[in-house]
């Protein structure tokens, strides 16, 4: 197994702060996120950019990643994690939890469920009901909201006479629509084998929704920063904007300002009975260049309008 320079997948410096690191990863999952990329490859680059954000932008995750990478890690080469790791697991989800999706790397380092078969194989002789196994599942917000069936792979140890093997397990699980993020799916009986006839134990996946490049996601809400020209949000203008459920026209009523929010109703994420809103946040940019003309323009603007912006600096 080779060891994943996450820093090297993000394109930043060892020494990042988490401001840039974020901004990294949504330039990079603008341009591989599978909607907006039709490379065969675009899916499999957008999850190793999502594996090393998920590493990176979690300060715990981060801090032992770091400390397996100081201790002579190197990219591209020959990589076993040291037997006597174990990772915290205070994290943002389930302590514990592994992830169905993403790299060998990933779950051998942070993979709740390896750690729950080393504890299985310590205390075997002593074991009943089969112990459960848990599962950090990656899921797109694009998954989220219609629902899909995901296969999962993973081991656990399995007493055959006095010896413990690894039983390799794929199972294909369905995803209900509407799943929000932190949720946990039990999947009952498919967890570690049980002895003397006893029960297996469970399988359970917590859910994490991956980051989206153009989706913020509060509750059951979506934010989506809208960028206008200042013109556009003078006069107002008619725009086609993107959501999860497709394109829609939008309309920007004229003098809008930096930081207004749009409500676009029912256009968020789905969870069981409830519907969330898409909120557009405009943002105002200005063209990057100015020529002789549009300089000439913007002063006679300036003129015309006698507007003062810190008017209430004064009061």
């Amino acid at each position: 197994m080779d060891f994943k320079d996450y820093y090297q997948v993000l394109g930043v410096k060892d020494d990042a702060d988490l401001k840039e690191i974020k901004k990294a990863y949504r330039k990079l999952a603008l341009k591989l996120h599978p909607d907006m990329n039709a490379a065969p490859d675009a899916e499999e680059k957008f999850r190793e950019v999502a594996e090393a954000y998920e590493v990176l932008k979690n300060e715990n995750k981060r801090a032992e990643y770091d400390q397996l990478k100081r201790y002579g890690a190197q990219g591209g080469k020959g990589f076993d994690v040291p037997p006597d790791w174990q990772p915290s697991g205070n994290y943002e989800h389930s302590p514990g939890s592994g992830s169905a999706d993403f790299s060998d790397f990933f779950n051998s380092i942070f993979g709740g469920a390896n750690r729950q078969h080393r504890q299985s194989r310590q205390t075997e002789s002593d074991l009943f009901k089969g112990q459960d196994v848990e599962l950090e599942v990656p899921l797109f917000l694009e998954e989220s909201v219609k629902g899909i069936v995901k296969r999962v792979e993973y081991t656990v140890p399995n007493l055959t006479g006095n010896r413990v093997e690894q039983l390799k397990k794929s199972l294909e699980v369905k995803i209900p629509e509407g799943t929000s993020d932190g949720e946990r799916i039990r999947v009952k009986g498919q967890g570690v084998p049980g002895s003397e006839s006893k029960l297996n134990g469970d399988l359970y996946l917590h859910i994490r929704l991956i980051p989206h490049p153009l989706f913020d996601v509060q509750g059951h809400n979506l934010l989506l920063t809208l960028p206008l020209a200042p013109w556009e949000a003078a006069l107002g203008t008619k725009l086609e904007v993107p959501t999860l459920y497709g394109k829609i026209s939008l309309n920007i009523p004229a003098n809008s300002r930096s930081g207004q929010k749009l409500r676009v109703k029912g256009k968020g994420l789905k969870h069981k009975q409830q519907q969330g809103d898409l909120f557009a946040v405009i943002k105002i940019d200005i063209p990057s260049k100015t020529t002789p003309e549009t300089e000439k323009l913007w002063a006679q603007l300036a003129e015309a309008a006698n507007f003062d912006p810190r008017a209430d600096w004064s009061n």
